[in-house]
């Protein structure tokens, strides 16, 4: 059984239609990416899948559950996180708080729980930093633990943002352009990153990205979009072969 299905997925922002009956299935440990021009939609499926807009129509299905109306808070409870293109970090905290704000899904204590700094809390906050320091470990974060975001370089920025995702210990994860920003370089080391998250860490991905050396190196399957509607689904290299995603990147 698939570990996530879009069905029909369509999105409507007034009398504009952005995503179109998209549909598609993730099976578990995969890495599938979704591309396209511009404007194609990417980036709405990614908002719809994460519960940041409620579709006009369509379903999601996360392990064999009906997600489409869960608040955006539970899907993350549920096991699924995201990275943004834009990052989204707090710059002025430093690495390692930042990551524990990735734990907050798992809370479990109560205020007065906390208040009083019961031994359950104690416990609890043990388990959330030994959580995170081993996210730190995985991701050769050490020499960042303890600076603040706001002075780290931005390809630094980028992990740390997938750190805190993973803090959250996912399921499926999910990386808006992981590579924007990127150089060379750092791209090559995202895609090792990717490849150990889901062969060391089990977790499946999902991801949009432009960079097709990127898309090419890890993902099992690509989906091309276009006018909020798909327009091929296959290999990396099937996908970039096919007449009509060269039409939509080249235009004619």
């Amino acid at each position: 059984m698939s570990l996530f299905a879009a069905d029909g997925l369509v999105m409507d922002f007034g009398g504009l239609r952005a995503v179109d009956g998209v549909s598609f299935q993730i099976e578990p440990g995969e890495v599938f990416t979704i591309i396209g021009p511009n404007g194609a939609g990417k980036t709405t499926i990614f908002n719809l899948v994460s519960r940041i807009y409620e579709p006009t129509a369509g379903r999601l299905i996360f392990d064999g559950e009906d997600i489409t109306r869960v608040p955006p808070h539970e899907v993350a409870r549920r096991g699924i996180a995201r990275t943004f293109q834009n990052i989204e970090l707090f710059e002025h905290a430093t690495v390692l708080q930042n990551l524990l704000l990735g734990r907050h899904a798992h809370k479990r204590s109560r205020f007065v729980e906390e208040l009083l700094f019961l031994p359950s809390v104690r416990a609890l906050e043990l388990e959330h930093r030994e959580a995170v320091e081993r996210v730190i470990d995985f991701l050769d974060l050490q020499p960042h633990r303890d600076n603040l975001v706001v002075n780290l370089a931005y390809g630094v920025r980028k992990v740390v943002e997938m750190a805190r995702a993973l803090c959250t210990r996912p399921r499926l994860l999910l990386l808006d352009e992981p590579s924007s920003g990127l150089s060379v370089e750092e791209t090559e080391d995202m895609a090792f990153w990717i490849q150990d998250i889901r062969t060391v860490l089990g977790v499946t991905v999902l991801m949009v990205e432009h960079d097709m050396s990127l898309v090419s190196s890890v993902s099992d399957r690509v989906l091309a979009v276009n006018y909020g509607r798909p327009i091929a689904l296959g290999t990396a290299r099937e996908v970039q072969e096919h007449p009509d995603v060269i039409k939509a990147y080249l235009g004619g």
